[in-house]
């Protein structure tokens, strides 16, 4: 699996019982969980791409979950915001490098990841980082309830604040690597350099902030050539800030997508000596019509507020808290009110069913909503009084299903 062994956590921990199920609009009967696609935890997820490049490096605590992967001296993981394997593959026009790296068929070595569950930036950002499923490494969802305070906390901007290592206390990929004497290195905007969300996942090694994409490949392989053994991470997120502005079928998202292919193709071409890198991404994208159908409104529902005190998560993949007593009340409600749409989980049968990974840390068990709800179809469950800016946005993510899940892996070795 990867790395560290998340048993025992910190604090104890909780493992799996058996799947249950979910239903639609005017069905009674619940689409089952067994029918959704869980990620591939331990041996094809995000959460193991680290780990086994780490593992190659010799870095003690790390091991090669993806053994495909040949070990190399220096590695690179470029991740690109938003880019979904789907996505990629249905543009080729607009990204004739990447494009060239999907297919063994064409000399290619480009294959699918699942990003875990939810299918959000700060869920797998954490993931890739730390080496571990969303279940022990704690950030389950874009919004999670903090069971020490009972408010709402957003795992991306970090609101309100909590103690970044009491929330996530274990150590990233990086941090093992530069104790091991890897040259560990990330290069990114310099506006994250000091924020919780890059402490707890991706601190390790040096950090070093540089403005535009050009820059930021450049000296990522700069950093490459710095050491015998490196281990490089860079990120541009601006793909996916179009994609959610003005969606993925947008003229805006491909322009982006044709900049994303330059620079993949720039650092492949200043890569150091006994070099891999690797291209990915922490989800996809769908795009949501504006409609009634499509959009549900849970600000303008009263059955689904029933009984609700928090709605967290976001509008693919929703975190339900209710008052005490009222959770099967919840499930039950949300499963007839959003039937075959959504895959509708209480939290035990989540757990079982193995959404958040093998293994739930005990601290990380209450932020876990006690209904939890996967979208199917293309459908949201916005809150338009709540949440205005991200029920107004085009593209989406957060869900099971294969074009939010599946990630590109694409490698180029020198």
């Amino acid at each position: 699996m990867a790395h560290p062994s998340p048993a025992p956590a910190p604090d104890g921990g909780r493992s799996a019982p058996a799947p249950a199920g979910s239903a639609h609009w005017d069905h009674p009967e619940p689409l089952p969980l067994d029918s959704a696609p869980v990620p591939q935890y331990g041996s094809g997820s995000l959460a193991d791409l680290l780990p086994t490049l780490a593992a190659g490096m010799g870095v003690p605590g790390t091991t090669a979950a993806i053994p495909e992967l040949a070990p190399a001296d220096r590695a690179c993981v470029f991740l690109i915001d938003g880019l979904g394997w789907e996505q990629l593959r249905a543009h080729p026009d607009e990204a004739p490098f990447m494009t060239s790296l999907l297919a063994t068929s064409r000399g290619g070595t480009g294959r699918p990841l699942t990003a875990g569950y939810p299918a959000t930036t700060a869920t797998s950002l954490a993931s890739v980082g730390t080496g571990l499923p969303p279940g022990a490494h704690g950030l389950p969802g874009y919004t999670v309830r903090n069971p020490a305070t009972g408010e709402l906390m957003n795992q991306l901007r970090w609101q309100p604040h909590s103690d970044p290592r009491a929330w996530q206390p274990y150590p990233t990929v990086f941090q093992l690597a530069h104790d091991a004497g890897v040259h560990a290195a990330q290069v990114s905007s310099p506006a994250f350099q000091n924020t919780p969300l890059t402490k707890v996942a991706l601190s390790g090694g040096t950090f070093h902030g540089r403005l535009t994409g050009e820059e930021r490949v450049d000296f990522a392989a700069q950093q490459l050539a710095a050491a015998d053994r490196a281990l490089v991470y860079t990120y541009y997120a601006e793909l996916d800030g179009a994609g959610h502005r003005y969606g993925v079928a947008s003229d805006t998202w491909r322009g982006q997508l044709m900049y994303v292919d330059r620079l993949v193709q720039r650092l492949a071409e200043q890569l150091p000596p006994r070099t891999a890198l690797y291209v990915t991404a922490d989800h996809g994208m769908v795009d949501i019509p504006f409609d009634e159908q499509h959009r549900i409104d849970f600000d303008e529902d009263w059955e689904l507020q029933a009984g609700v005190t928090l709605l967290g998560g976001e509008g693919r993949a929703r975190h339900v808290y209710a008052l005490p007593g009222a959770e099967n009340d919840v499930l039950i409600c949300w499963r007839e009110v959003l039937g075959e749409q959504f895959w509708v989980a209480s939290r035990d049968e989540a757990i079982a069913a193995g959404w958040f990974g093998p293994h739930i840390d005990e601290r990380v068990y209450a932020r876990i909503g006690d209904v939890v709800a996967a979208a199917r179809d293309d459908v949201l469950i916005i809150a338009s009084e709540r949440e205005p800016k991200e029920s107004a946005m085009v593209g989406n993510h957060g869900s099971m299903t294969p074009a939010e899940q599946l990630v590109p892996l694409l490698e180029v070795r020198s």
